[in-house]
């Protein structure tokens, strides 16, 4: 009989003794036969290091030099660890017992498939799906990310509308199964982003590579969100907002992006304006902070080197309209209703 696939669950922490109290004992039940659990820790000056070696001394630690951020703080973990699949777990994430087979069933189907997702529920609203990962992910046209069954600030109830197994855009980065080789092959997360939105980049650049993203919601996890920057802070607003613009500018064809960024900056000065006139100065500075950081990467920072050809990528989780027209002025607020009737 063949032996499972090795898979290493990676939890990325910072000062997250907390969480790891609370979760990391629904992460050992995990119920897999070839399993790792592995703390790959971003120089916390809490005692997270000693709550896990007391409590769960056969977690395997990794020590980062400095708080890296997700992304370097990944890339530095994962150069460390031999596995078949890395699984990028936040620490703020309760997991089911059962949650590993079915992903890794569905990814070894498939040697076209490079990441996958479960289906990810909020924490604290369980029959709600979770802010940032829900049931897949998709994009549009401009760029910007949306969710089975979360549109902006609208995450709807999950009644099993989104249980199929599907081919998506992107997976979130709070639960992310990936294949190692592929991982390491695409050059592993951005480590310019620090954090948000370098999940996306990275699927992005693997479907460009030739392969497929996709989400298996017959594993469930459950997810608390925010336990690093909250929605609404600034420095969130503000990573965002610059890594979307980065994520365009190095993934779309040439004859796309000349038009499609400046359309962005656009929309996204509007956004800030309105914002501001809402009394909300923080997020307007965010933005713009964003935006000079952007010009700054792109006049001075951009590799030019490349090692896949940028195309169009359409099909599955890819929305040829605007997210942003459909629910600002359309009203349309769930993805059924953008998606299914354009």
């Amino acid at each position: 009989m063949k032996p499972a696939p090795s898979v290493a669950i990676v939890i990325l922490n910072w000062n997250g003794r907390k969480f790891l109290e609370q979760f990391l004992p629904s992460v050992m039940a995990s119920v897999y036969s070839n399993k790792r659990v592995i703390l790959a820790d971003n120089a916390s000056t809490d005692d997270s290091i000693a709550f896990t070696q007391q409590h769960y001394p056969a977690v395997e630690i990794i020590i980062n030099n400095s708080n890296e951020g997700f992304a370097k703080g990944y890339n530095t973990a994962l150069k460390q660890v031999r596995s078949d699949y890395y699984v990028l777990l936040n620490s703020d994430v309760e997991v089911t017992p059962n949650w590993i087979q079915p992903v890794i069933d569905l990814m070894e189907a498939d040697d076209s498939i490079a990441a996958c997702q479960p289906k990810i529920l909020a924490y604290n609203n369980k029959h709600l799906f979770e802010y940032a990962g829900a049931s897949g992910g998709w994009i549009d046209s401009l760029g910007y990310p949306f969710m089975r069954g979360r549109v902006f600030d609208v995450c709807e109830e999950d009644k099993g509308q989104y249980d199929a197994a599907q081919q998506c855009f992107w997976a979130s980065g709070a639960a992310l199964f990936v294949k190692a080789k592929l991982y390491h092959d695409a050059g592993g997360l951005d480590e310019y982003f620090f954090a948000h939105q370098e999940e996306i980049d990275l699927c992005w650049r693997l479907q460009l590579a030739g392969y497929k993203i996709f989400v298996q919601p017959a594993s469930v996890v459950y997810h608390v969100g925010g336990g690093t920057l909250p929605k609404g802070n600034s420095r969130k607003t503000y990573l965002n907002f610059r890594n979307n613009l980065i994520m365009l500018a190095k993934n779309l064809p040439p004859g796309s992006a000349c038009w499609k960024i400046p359309y962005r900056l656009g929309l996204d000065a509007i956004s800030a304006w309105q914002n501001l006139l809402k009394g909300d100065g923080g997020y307007f500075v965010a933005i713009l902070k964003a935006h000079l950081h952007f010009l700054k990467w792109l006049l001075f920072e951009k590799k030019t080197k490349r090692t896949v050809k940028r195309r169009s990528i359409k099909g599955s989780g890819y929305y040829t309209g605007s997210v942003v027209w459909q629910y600002f002025v359309k009203k349309k607020k769930t993805f059924s209703e953008i998606v299914d009737n354009k």
